[in-house]
């Protein structure tokens, strides 16, 4: 069996939960539910599977597929056929003809005084196909599944639904705790890709920490070596992963699809992503910018400052996408023609410039991670400043409000460039740009890829040490 990476904090939260349900199984209503949520293709399954695994404890495992009620019902006797669970040849003696004896079947099959695990992965497809499952869902829960030690995971990855589930005046509000799972971070990208520190963030500025595109970088290679192979191959993670994703979760109204593009090409302000994207109406505009964000596709960021802007500045928000959007996907027919070479010697061209922004949103992490250090404080928000010309921008601004600063709590550079070290011209940009933006002496914060060669700074953070935050 391969070996399970990462998620260490995550399987953890799983076993304090499951470890309640043990303390408690001898007192009223021992059981607990977490809603697990996150986008597709970042391991909620493999995640939830592992767990159950390890914990030793009875677990049933359903996957719901999409189809009419009555052959969900039957896959969910065929996983309990497939289970250990103690009391399973109960529930196979009588098999369920709906979903309201299922669930009470279920309950009578699971043990009174020792703990146990039942998963519903896929829940949003029953929300939509099974006529009141949340209702069902409810009273199975109050009337039998609560009063069992049992562990109950609902998984689903349409986040809006999930959300829904849990939300107030549904019928299952308040009776689970909320769950989002995230992609790999840095850390755990390194790991399992066996890659120094510096190497970790690049991977993950590519991969965005997907599991599936991760499993297909052989440990130890180099970033040119994974694309060169993932380029080759039509099929392979790195290319279809993004496809897949937005087809199951984009919106396909209100133009989204052409201001995402826009916005991945690089454009960052209104008016340019309006014409990027076709020259389009300031109101369907903001509609289309207003779905994206709720999705969190999206990322609007206003300037950390003393003064109040309104220059608000767009990005993609994962990694992933980000790079599949500005660098991979204009170029989609050149890699269908098998001339992944060519896509690949853009991406060598144009790689040094497009990481330097990208690289902004996982270091800006890393460093609220560190602080405080030395003489900087630890900063409640960390962002960018920018003015309208771009005369001054400022890769780093901790403040103790956003986007308008009551005080700012340090000033920060970052230089991610495989040779050059940060050294005195860059030290002083910074010093000119503080000046700028304030008269105090606010400490003085720099990250860069390739070390030091300077004095003056008041912290400096190198891969090491950021990636170690992540650990």
């Amino acid at each position: 069996m391969a070996e399970f990476i990462g998620r260490t904090h995550e399987i953890e939260t799983l076993n304090r939960v499951l470890e309640s349900v043990r303390a408690g199984a001898r007192r009223s209503k021992p059981g607990k539910c977490i809603m697990l949520r996150g986008r597709r293709r970042l391991g909620k399954s493999s995640l939830v599977a592992e767990f159950a695994r390890r914990s030793g404890v009875p677990s049933v495992y359903y996957t719901a597929a999409g189809m009419d009620p009555a052959r969900e019902l039957a896959d969910l006797t065929d996983a309990v056929a497939w289970s250990d669970l103690p009391g399973r040849e109960h529930y196979l003696e009588d098999p369920p003809t709906d979903w309201r004896y299922a669930f009470r079947q279920l309950a009578d099959s699971l043990p009174d005084d020792t703990p146990s695990v039942v998963v519903l992965d896929e829940v949003p497809y029953l929300m939509e196909r099974v006529p009141s499952f949340e209702g069902i869902l409810q009273r199975a829960w109050d009337r039998e599944l609560v009063n069992k030690p049992v562990l109950l995971l609902l998984i689903g990855s349409d986040l809006s639904m999930m959300e829904a589930l849990n939300s107030y005046e549904r019928p299952f509000f308040m009776r689970g705790t909320e769950m989002v799972l995230g992609p790999l971070n840095p850390a755990e990208v390194g790991q399992m890709l066996d890659l120094a520190p510096a190497d970790a963030f690049d991977a993950t500025l590519v991969t965005g920490g997907f599991p599936l595109v991760c499993a297909e970088w052989e440990p130890g290679a180099t970033l040119w070596e994974f694309l060169g192979r993932s380029l080759e191959d039509p099929i392979s993670a790195l290319l279809v992963s993004a496809e897949r994703v937005l087809a199951a979760e984009f919106p396909a109204t209100a133009m989204s699809a052409e201001v995402m593009r826009a916005i991945g090409s690089g454009e960052r302000t209104f008016t340019n992503i309006a014409r990027a994207a076709g020259g389009i109406s300031h109101v369907t505009l903001n509609r289309a910018l207003d779905v994206l964000v709720r999705k969190g596709i999206v990322t609007a960021s206003l300037p950390i400052a003393l003064k109040p802007s309104k220059d608000r500045r767009y990005s993609i928000n994962d990694p992933y996408l980000r790079f599949w959007l500005a660098l991979v996907e204009p170029h989609m027919s050149e890699i269908e023609r098998r001339r992944g070479d060519l896509t690949l010697d853009r991406i060598r061209s144009s790689w040094t410039s497009w990481r330097g922004r990208a690289i902004e949103p996982l270091i800006r992490e890393s460093v609220a991670r560190l602080l405080p250090k030395g003489p900087v404080p630890e900063a409640r928000y960390i962002g960018g400043y920018w003015n309208r010309s771009n005369s001054v921008e400022i890769d780093m601004v901790g403040a103790d409000k956003a986007p308008v600063a009551d005080e700012l709590l340090f000033l920060g550079s970052i230089k991610w460039l495989d040779r050059d070290a940060f050294d005195r011209r860059d030290l002083t940009a910074l010093q000119n740009h503080r000046a700028a933006l304030t008269a105090d002496a606010v400490p003085l914060v720099a990250v860069s890829r390739s070390g030091f060669n300077c004095d003056g700074l008041d912290v400096g953070f190198g891969p090491e040490e950021l990636l170690s935050s992540w650990r």
